[in-house]
């Protein structure tokens, strides 16, 4: 089985790439806007795969003690990010993107340290070093690789956050944070606070 991949210039880059550790988000395989449907080519035949158990609703109690400030959950496998209020009076289910390799893949606890609307983003040293032809500096706007809202986690340059590239929800294509639809991550960003805990898995 080949995988499809997709080519972008720097716009296309700016406008979605995700924001952490070595480099940046890179497309790592074609799929329709859609979440939860992957495409990808057998035999020069372009075939897709959903990704069901992505949108399992899950109980809490497995992965936290309680719900005290929040509770997020982002399951790397299926690429979904679970939300719980502390009075357990809501829960949300979001499509996600992951990171693109298991490399780059971070799990364990951390929690929201800071919430920002309309996040600017500059490069890590090492992206600069690997691209020195990318912006130092992007401020906010449609070119932003966070979105519309960002939550800053207690892990260094680890984000939750949107995307202006509708594209990359649903596959692997950051290369930590934890990518949402813009309305999404507003969404969590409302109902999210400092403290709320977060379990990557």
């Amino acid at each position: 089985m080949s995988i499809k991949r997709t080519t972008f210039d720097r716009r296309t880059f700016l406008g979605g790439a995700a924001c952490l550790g070595a480099g940046l988000a890179l497309p790592a395989r074609a799929q329709t806007p859609d979440a939860g449907i992957v495409q990808y080519e057998t035999d020069g035949y372009t075939n897709q795969r959903r990704n069901i158990s992505g949108f399992l609703n899950r109980e809490w109690q497995p992965y936290f003690s309680s719900l005290r400030n929040g509770a997020i959950l982002v399951d790397t496998g299926s690429r979904a990010l679970h939300y719980w209020s502390e009075d357990q009076s809501i829960y949300r289910l979001y499509p996600t993107s992951v990171p693109v390799s298991e490399e780059l893949t971070r799990r364990g606890r951390t929690e929201v340290i800071r919430k920002v609307e309309g996040p600017s983003w500059a490069p890590t040293p090492s992206m600069k070093k690997r691209n020195p032809e990318w912006p130092d500096y992007v401020p906010p706007g449609p070119d932003n690789p966070l979105g519309t809202h960002a939550l800053y986690l207690s892990w260094k340059y680890y984000r939750i956050h949107g995307t202006h590239d509708t594209r990359k929800i649903g596959r692997k294509s950051s290369n930590g944070c934890i990518g949402l639809y813009n309305e999404h991550i507003q969404e969590l960003f409302g109902l999210a606070k400092v403290g709320t805990q977060v379990l990557l898995i």
